[in-house]
């Protein structure tokens, strides 16, 4: 049994643990409140830009000289993953729920006899593919300094996916992500890149029988587009997820804080009772050696 100086120290330890929690909370639905305005004003420009490229794609069905970022290379032989997820951890399971999707993902490939490469943006994702899949990974990208996430950022990284395409290091690229739903929902999320997947259901302008004439022509609209698209997708991803990790520490760190009290609480009950039956114990020795005397 642990002794009356042990069990102070743990609940003075446990209250401080609680301090540190309960701070973290706050932080975390401060930096939630912007975190979720961003992304929430990203998501009409992301899908507007799926709606112009459906309506442009048309032009271009069974046409050979159609873009090979729409068309591919032909081929599906490598995959590239790109796999989203924060570079802190103390956010309860949403780096787990993105590489989890991530890993099925790869598997099925793998079975399929396809090759995979990983591209990790956030050192968690990386810390936890490492073990099953370390050697599958190509990269890392940390955004750990970065204190206000800009278009910028994602451009570099869409730059990047760009040029390896180019260099023919892969045939269809995927992003992951978790779309941001509520504090206590967030959604792992696959999406295809490269080539550019118009997405089911996606909307499109009505012509109502009119005829458009696109200046400059459709194809030099899309070799512009479509790159631009591929960096607006992961700035979009980037950005959800930022609005998901707040969300998910939140409320991470709202149950470690609950948890603490419960914890102090039956602690300071274990002090009291062990407290009492010592002082109990003196008692009974003072009474029974005045009796002997």
């Amino acid at each position: 049994m642990a002794s009356l100086k042990d069990l102070r120290n743990r609940i003075a330890s446990v209250k401080a643990t609680q301090k540190i929690t309960k701070a973290m909370q706050m932080v975390a639905a401060a930096k939630l409140r912007r975190a979720q305005e961003a992304a929430e004003a990203a998501r009409p420009y992301a899908e507007r830009m799926d709606a112009v490229l459906a309506n442009l794609a048309v032009a271009f069905e069974g046409r050979q000289d159609a873009p090979r970022l729409m068309t591919g290379t032909g081929k599906d032989d490598v995959h590239l993953l790109v796999v989203c997820t924060a570079d802190r951890g103390l956010c309860g399971g949403f780096n787990n729920s993105i590489v989890k999707l991530a890993k099925e993902r790869a598997r099925r490939l793998q079975a399929d006899g396809k090759e995979v490469k990983i591209l990790c943006v956030g050192k968690k994702g990386f810390d936890i593919l490492r073990r099953d899949f370390g050697k599958l990974v190509v990269d890392t990208i940390s955004l750990r300094e970065v204190k206000k996430l800009g278009f910028g950022h994602a451009d570099d990284i869409g730059k990047r996916l760009l040029a390896m395409f180019d260099d023919e290091a892969f045939d269809v690229c995927t992003l992951f992500y978790a779309e941001f739903q509520s504090v206590i929902s967030q959604i792992p999320t696959e999406q295809q890149l490269i080539p550019a997947a118009v997405p089911e259901g996606a909307e499109t302008v009505d012509l109502q029988g009119a005829i458009y004439e696109y200046e400059p022509d459709e194809g030099e609209i899309l070799q512009d587009l479509l790159p631009r698209n591929v960096s607006v997708q992961v700035f979009r991803a980037l950005l959800e997820n930022a609005a998901s990790e707040q969300g998910a520490r939140m409320s991470a760190m709202d149950n470690a804080t609950r948890n603490a009290g419960e914890m102090i609480d039956k602690l300071t009950t274990s002090y009291n009772r062990q407290r009492q039956a010592q002082i109990t114990t003196e008692l009974i020795e003072i009474i029974a050696g005045a009796e002997a005397l």
